[in-house]
């Protein structure tokens, strides 16, 4: 019975996903009318109705909504029990599950990555770039184990363990000449052409905060959803861009120029779930994290 109960739980959340027994028959590769008969069967063990028929789209009922609430955490929690009991903590073996924002991907990403490969060559490592917000809710939803973001408000559930300060500068190729004194007054940036990370990213939004506060509206002439675009542009043309220093530390062709005032910084943080199960993968990249932090100079948080 164990097992039906299991599956009626499953059978369930893909109706309410779906909002359709077709939909959700299809995606769980069983017959409708096979669906339809679970969920009823369900329903009378409950001695409750969950789900509203009456409309073009099938919803929850009140009683469905609280179910499902818990039905999802009790599936989340034996996915975890799965995991820890399969946990090989002499980490010949194990697997991580890690989201990361989107600038990390070009300075922080390949040396974590050689680094748990060096120590843990056993561990596999399925890694997920994404918004702050998701990778916070991939946490909730426990589909990540660990996210590498900035410390700020988080939804509860949501723990930071503060790694790193990361400073913004503006960048430019090394060709360029410059006449002005170091460092660059903020109102110089309003005769300034700008290549700038799009409005996706958070760093946008932080340097777009930036000038609004200081009341200046340089003229951004490219737009891009990659770093390493804009690290191409800058090297080959006059336009600068505004960049984390970890960046242009690694690429010699590029040369930050501190602004004055300076940009605000950030806390870069190590985001996981609170109470969640810490795999010895997941303590094991921990660790490292830490470690690399420090013998790579950034700056502590503040």
């Amino acid at each position: 019975m164990a097992v039906l109960e299991l599956r009626h739980l499953r059978y369930l959340l893909a109706v309410a996903e779906h909002g359709n027994f077709t939909r959700a028959a299809e995606d769980l590769h069983i017959s409708q009318p096979t669906l339809s008969q679970q969920i009823k069967q369900l329903e009378r063990t409950l001695g409750v109705q969950l789900l509203d028929r009456t409309g073009r789209t099938v919803r929850l009922t009140d009683a469905g909504a609280v179910y499902t609430d818990h039905a999802r955490r009790a599936l989340r929690d034996l996915a975890a029990a799965e995991r820890a009991v399969h946990d090989v903590h002499d980490l010949s073996r194990g697997h991580l599950r890690l989201g990361v924002t989107p600038t990390f991907t070009a300075y922080l990403v390949g040396p974590l990555t050689a680094e748990l490969h060096t120590r843990h060559p056993g561990i596999g490592l399925t890694l997920a770039e994404m918004p702050q917000d998701r990778i916070e809710a991939a946490l909730l939803a426990d589909d990540l184990d660990l996210g590498v973001a900035f410390t700020g408000p988080h939804p509860p559930g949501i723990t930071a363990t503060p790694l790193f300060t990361e400073t913004l500068s503006l960048v430019t190729g090394t060709r360029r000449t410059r006449t002005t004194p170091d460092p660059l007054p903020v109102r110089a940036l309003a005769d300034e052409q700008l290549a700038l990370l799009s409005g996706d990213f958070a760093t946008r939004s932080h340097i777009d905060a930036y000038f609004a506060d200081h009341r200046i509206a340089p003229r951004i002439t490219v737009e891009a959803n990659s770093i390493q675009a804009l690290t191409e542009i800058v090297q080959r043309t006059p336009l600068a861009t505004v960049l984390p220093d970890a960046i242009t530390h690694d690429h010699p062709h590029l040369t930050p120029i501190p602004l004055d005032p300076p940009l605000p910084t950030r806390t870069v943080a190590l985001l996981h779930r609170e109470g969640a199960y810490r795999s010895a993968a997941a303590r094991a990249f921990t660790r490292l994290t830490h470690d690399l932090v420090r013998t790579r100079g950034y700056s502590p948080p503040s």
